[in-house]
Formats: C-alpha cells, sequence, structure tokens
C-alpha cells in the first residue's frame, strides 16, 4: 500500500510517496520516492498578489505529471496542500479548479494554523525528550510556524508572515517581525533550558553543510558561523564555490536570519533538526484517515 503526498509551497512544489509499514496494530511509512520541483510560485504571490500564467501553466504541469506518477506507483490514497503563495494569490481558487480538471488532483489551500497542524500531525513530540521544554520553529518561503511543546505536549503555536521569499522579495513587515518577538516574550521566556526544533528545506542544508550527526543539535553558534560563511560569499560563488543549488542559494541566507532571530528572542542555544515536514505530516494524517480504531 503506497500514500502521497503534495506540498505546493512558496519556493518548491513537492511530492512524497511513501510504503506503508503494518506491524500489528501499528502502522508506520517509509519514504519510497521525494521529488521537489522549484517553481518559486511566492515571487508571483507576495509581489503581484496572483500566480502569474507561466508560473500557473508550470504548475498544472507538474500536476499532472504527479498524478501520471501516483499512477504508476499505485497510491491508494493522497493528500495535497498548497499554503501562504496560493494563500495570497487572487487567484488561488481558479488554479485549484484547473488543476482538478487537468491533472484530476483535488488540492486544499491551508491556512496558517492548519499547515502548522499538519507538520505536528508527523508527531515529532514521540522522538523528544519528554521532560524538555522545546521550541518549534518552521520556516517556509512564505510563513514561519512557532510553537511550544512542554513535558512531551504541544502547550502553544502561532504563524506568522515571514519567510524566505517573502524577504528576499522586502515583502516583510516591520510589525510581523514585532508580533513575533512579541509573541516569543509572551509565550517563551517561562520555559528553562528551551532547546529548539528546526525543520524546513533550508535548515536541513545547513545542518548538513555543517555536519550534523543525525540526533545531535546544532549550537546557535555554529549556525551563526554557517551563516557568517555563506553570507561572505556572492550569490553566484554560492551556487559556483560551495554548489548550492540556484533555488537555494538565495533563500537560505534570510532563512537563516529567521532562525537565528528565533533562537536569540528564546534563549534558545541549541537545535535539533529532524528532517521532517509537511508532506511527512500528510502521510501520517492519511495513516491516521485510513488505520482508525
Amino acid at each position: 500500500m503506497r500514500y502521497a503526498a503534495i506540498d505546493i509551497g512558496s519556493n518548491a512544489v513537492r511530492l512524497l510517496i511513501a510504503d506503508i509499514i503494518e506491524n500489528g496494530k501499528e502502522v508506520s511509512f517509509k519514504k519510497n520516492t521525494l521529488i521537489r520541483v522549484p517553481l518559486r510560485l511566492g515571487d508571483d504571490a507576495f509581489l503581484d498578489k496572483n500566480i502569474s500564467d507561466k508560473k500557473t501553466e508550470e504548475l498544472i504541469k507538474t500536476m499532472i505529471a504527479f498524478r501520471n506518477l501516483m499512477d504508476v506507483y499505485k497510491v491508494t490514497d493522497y493528500m495535497a496542500c498548497a499554503t501562504s503563495a496560493m494563500r495570497e494569490a487572487g487567484n488561488g481558487q481558479r488554479i485549484v479548479r484547473q488543476i482538478k480538471k487537468d491533472a484530476s488532483i483535488d488540492l486544499e489551500i491551508v491556512e496558517g494554523q492548519r499547515e502548522a497542524n499538519i507538520i505536528y500531525a508527523s508527531h515529532i513530540e514521540q522522538s523528544l525528550e519528554r521532560k524538555k521544554n522545546y521550541l518549534y520553529i518552521d520556516v517556509g518561503g512564505g510563513s514561519t510556524e512557532l510553537s511550544v511543546f512542554s513535558e512531551g505536549e504541544l502547550i502553544v503555536s502561532r504563524s506568522f508572515d515571514l519567510g524566505g521569499i517573502r524577504i528576499l522579495d522586502n515583502q516583510d513587515k516591520a510589525e510581523t517581525w514585532a508580533e513575533m518577538k512579541e509573541w516569543v516574550r509572551s509565550n517563551v521566556h517561562q520555559y528553562k533550558n528551551l532547546s529548539g526544533i528546526g525543520t524546513g528545506g533550508n535548515i536541513n542544508k545547513l545542518f548538513r553543510m555543517a555536519d550534523g550527526k543525525d540526533n545531535d543539535p546544532i549550537t546557535y553558534a555554529k549556525l551563526q558561523s554557517l551563516y557568517n560563511y555563506l553570507n561572505s560569499y556572492s550569490l553566484k560563488d554560492r551556487i559556483n564555490v560551495l554548489g548550492l543549488n540556484s533555488d537555494r542559494a538565495d533563500v537560505i541566507i534570510p532563512a537563516a536570519e529567521i532562525y537565528l532571530t528565533v533562537m536569540k528572542w528564546a534563549g534558545v542555544k541549541q537545535i535539533y533538526v529532524p528532517r521532517v515536514g509537511l508532506v511527512d505530516g500528510v502521510i501520517q494524517l492519511l495513516i491516521e484517515k485510513n488505520f482508525k480504531s
């Protein structure tokens, strides 16, 4: 049995096809195929409040390709979500209808809190030390989701319109930064010895560049040092000398700024990077839907 998850983000569009494993009453999944297409829908949505005809055509072609792959892989259930770029695009719902017509894919444009809830569905809290307190930081192209976990329980969460693409396009607002700082002050400072949990493509890349080992955190100092190192190179050299993909080389800088800023506000000295995201949460939601007792 296979399930599929589609994530239409501000920077990239992803398809995860996962094999479902039943072991008695335990149901889990193993990633089979992950495809990422860097469409950069956020450049249109955040600047023009609309997805252009060219990007719409590229997105529909991508969805048709994903539909064909799901058919070939004999996917039995799927869920497709679009996040902040499609939330802000005036023609988002029209594109949803076009995708349904051309690719036979039902697409849900999810609100910020719903996006956060899907990410948490990956049950990251099960891998946490229950006696510790954590600040969960998920940075995307258009939004950042923050959550506080204490003793394995989700205490509070909030989505903010701040992301790597949004900052690159100078569409981040001072008042949103101020709101996020106040939220951290009000909801985080009562928790002692707080560790971070970071998700998103950019923190995954930073973790790999830092030679991070699974289950070990990366320190604030190491992340700051890596940010300074990357920022010392031009965009061209980050691509040609450091070997970053062109769609990663620019957005990784503002994304790192968000992680570092939130960690500084919260007094977080280290951050764990479990390499899960929206698509993992979607697969888990499909499991829960289909295997409800």
